[in-house]
């Protein structure tokens, strides 16, 4: 799976929202200022080559779906940056939101809780 720019990754969280959506509709559900629609026309034509989105031609116009889940996504990303920034160690992602204070101890808990519960789940 190739990476996203921001750009692309924008139009993308826009179609993971619509779930199936025109062009109008996917420029109407993207953040202001809003892109012209001949951008996300072109940013669409690249999704679609690397292979995120599909189209579909009804009458005249074309209806997008994504062919990547948003979960997939966000779990590639996730492992990407892991590995790139923190030596593919989960707990050095933590160690590091913990130093920057931005997960806060009943969040930790509440991660160590669910942890638990998949672990017990497996066995």
């Amino acid at each position: 799976m190739k990476q996203l720019t921001k750009a692309e990754e924008q139009v993308m969280q826009a179609l993971w929202k619509l779930e199936k959506a025109f062009l109008r509709e996917i420029v109407e559900a993207m953040p202001n200022p809003k892109p012209h629609q001949n951008t996300v026309a072109t940013l669409l034509k690249i999704l679609i080559e690397k292979e995120f989105v599909h189209v579909t031609a009804i009458s005249r116009h074309h209806q997008y779906y994504a062919l990547v889940t948003k979960d997939e996504y966000s779990k590639r990303s996730m492992k990407q940056l892991m590995k790139g920034y923190f030596d593919g160690s989960f707990s050095n992602v933590v160690s590091f939101m913990v130093k920057e204070n931005n997960i806060s101890v009943e969040e930790l808990e509440n991660l160590l809780l669910q942890i638990k519960k998949q672990q017990n789940q497996k066995k």
